[in-house]
């Protein structure tokens, strides 16, 4: 069985880059930070110990302290697919990922993204 490339990407070279896109459009990265911490169960402390592994995103998913029950209430399209429907379990929590990010960088109030 072929494995997505995007198992083995590195979270750690892929958090710069969530960073810039909310920065570039006024959000912060205590908010991109908060909305990691809400879906993962990460904390700022277990977050920066799996940048610094370089883990990929496998393991940080299958790492992740606690993933938010609420995290199947996000739906809607991201990169061509609907979040709801994608079958691959890894694939459907980076999804889960990008979309709140886009909200994010799309100016969505916070209270929105994290399903509250």
């Amino acid at each position: 069985m072929k494995k997505e490339r995007i198992y083995a990407l590195l979270f750690s070279s892929v958090y710069p880059l969530y960073i810039k896109k909310v920065e570039s459009k006024g959000r912060t990265r205590e908010e991109l930070d908060t909305i990691i911490f809400w879906l993962t169960g990460y904390d700022k402390k277990s977050l920066q110990k799996q940048i610094d592994k370089k883990v990929d995103f496998e393991t940080f998913f299958a790492e992740a302290p606690n993933l938010n029950p609420n995290a199947s209430k996000i739906t809607g399209v991201i990169c061509g697919y609907r979040v709801e429907e994608i079958e691959d379990k890894l694939i459907q929590k980076i999804r889960w990922l990008d979309k709140l990010i886009d909200e994010l960088a799309k100016g969505k109030a916070m209270e929105k993204i994290l399903r509250a």
